[in-house]
């Protein structure tokens, strides 16, 4: 199964990141447990780790607030050396587009090959411009 956070306009979807598995998912919040919170929990980045992995919604308050944690994590991992890509999809996909990260940042990707933390910044930011929540489905 995939995870899909999306955000909806009436019946109209306006965007959507298709992420990868809910281990691809899980893999990026440990990488920020480990390496941005010294193992505890939702201790500096709590939108965005005390959330349910795989259901619900960050509504546009929250999507606000998981805005400013995002751009913390991105402002770290950049500084971080890059590792190995998670999953042997992200990995293939990865070497059909010709990517080679620089950094811990653009280690995580979704199913499109685009930089995952960017994509979710992108989608915090349009929920809080239409005032929609993000949906995980």
């Amino acid at each position: 199964m995939s995870l899909y956070l999306c955000i909806f306009n009436g019946k109209d979807e306006i965007d959507g990141v298709e992420v990868g598995s809910y281990s691809d998912f899980r893999f990026f919040r440990d990488s920020v447990l480990h390496k941005l919170e010294n193992g505890v929990i939702g201790s500096r980045f709590p939108v965005l780790m005390l959330h349910s992995d795989c259901e619900g919604t960050w509504s546009v308050r929250e999507a606000g607030l998981l805005l400013e944690e995002l751009k913390e994590i991105v402002k770290s991992f950049k500084t971080m050396p890059a590792e190995k890509y998670h999953s042997e999809w992200q990995q293939k996909l990865a070497k059909s587009q010709g990517l080679r990260p620089d950094n811990l940042y653009e280690c995580f990707i979704d199913v499109d090959g685009e930089i995952l933390i960017e994509r979710l910044l992108e989608l915090c930011q349009l929920s809080i411009q239409v005032k929609e929540p993000i949906l995980f489905q």
